[in-house]
């Protein structure tokens, strides 16, 4: 097969990553910008080296992506679905940019990928729709909001007679560590989703066979992730780091910690790829409930949900359109 269209799937894939970059920026530095921890810039710097290294950490979730969702056809074809895919993804992610949403890129991409192969009349894998997308993302949300809370409720009780400058200061210098390992597991997962739908354009364009993941899509794949986060998101920051709640330095450590340890136990324990946002979002909103219920802006919060529940079938009906398109000029 010629390659050119394989080419311009691979890099709708790298646009997709890089929108994915900027878009989900917010969710590991927001906090910790909204806090004062980091200055935006040295925020993002850091956010960026680490999704860089966090790419490398596992391809368990690129696997999952690539096998485990859709399965196109060889050809034209396939290579169609794969690209409507993206398409929907892509454009999902601008909309919910420009309306500062921290919605989730991943799940984008897997209504564009259920979308395009729906209208293709292509095989949908629904048991792993079901178990790799469905119940991950109803289970995580919930974890991130229960782990929150919990943590900033074992931080209130441990430092109930600390000096509360003293306290914030520390907090303050430890968010750069939890922001660092919430990055990471940015990295891990939603770098490994870009590695997981190239090897997929590949294997149905016919230049790639087997399981592994060539090292050049691993390294691109990486490189762009970090350019697109480290170009910022700032519309979806002030919606993270204060639309939700006011945060200060313990409860932004507890936030990043909760959601991190969400990330990089899903990624590496359960070869599930979750999204960044879903369990950033919740974390924040477990801590803050530990003030009082009123504390979290629940009318913003809903939005945020309502944003998560229509980009499953939002990008999947702009993927069905591109592809529909796209079939009127193949």
């Amino acid at each position: 097969m010629d390659w050119l269209p394989v080419a311009v799937v691979i890099l709708l894939a790298m646009g997709f990553n890089y929108t994915n970059g900027f878009h989900d920026a917010a969710n590991a530095i927001a906090t910790s910008v909204s806090t004062r921890a980091l200055t935006p810039r040295i925020a993002l710097a850091m956010a960026a080296v680490c999704n860089l290294a966090g790419a490398f950490l596992g391809t368990k979730v690129a696997d999952t992506v690539g096998k485990g969702i859709i399965d196109p056809p060889s050809g034209t074809e396939g290579l169609l679905i794969v690209g409507a895919s993206l398409v929907g993804a892509i454009s999902w992610n601008l909309l919910t940019w420009w309306r500062g949403l921290p919605s989730s890129s991943s799940h984008a991409l897997f209504g564009g990928m259920v979308g395009a192969s729906l209208i293709a009349g292509s095989t949908v894998l629904w048991g792993g729709v079901w178990s790799k997308i469905v119940v991950p993302m109803v289970i995580s949300p919930i974890v991130g909001l229960a782990l929150g809370y919990l943590v900033m409720a074992l931080i209130l009780w441990l430092f109930r007679r600390a000096h509360p400058g003293r306290t914030a200061r520390g907090f303050r210098l430890s968010q750069t560590v939890s922001a660092a390992a919430m990055a990471l597991g940015h990295g891990l997962q939603d770098a490994g989703k870009t590695m997981g739908i190239v090897v997929l354009a590949l294997s149905v364009g016919g230049y790639h066979s087997g399981a592994s993941i060539p090292l050049w899509v691993k390294v691109s794949s990486a490189l762009v992730i970090s350019l697109g986060t480290y170009s910022g998101g700032w519309r979806i920051m002030r919606t993270l780091g204060r639309r939700i709640i006011h945060l200060d330095p313990p409860h932004g450590f507890a936030a990043e910690s909760s959601a991190a340890a969400v990330l990089f136990i899903a990624g590496l324990g359960f070869k599930a790829p979750i999204s960044t946002t879903h369990t950033i979002t919740s974390s924040i909103m477990g801590v803050g409930a530990t003030r009082r219920l009123s504390a979290v802006r629940w009318g913003v919060a809903g939005n945020i949900v309502a944003a998560w529940v229509l980009t499953f079938p939002g990008a999947g009906i702009v993927a069905a359109l591109a592809y529909w398109v796209a079939h009127l000029f193949v």
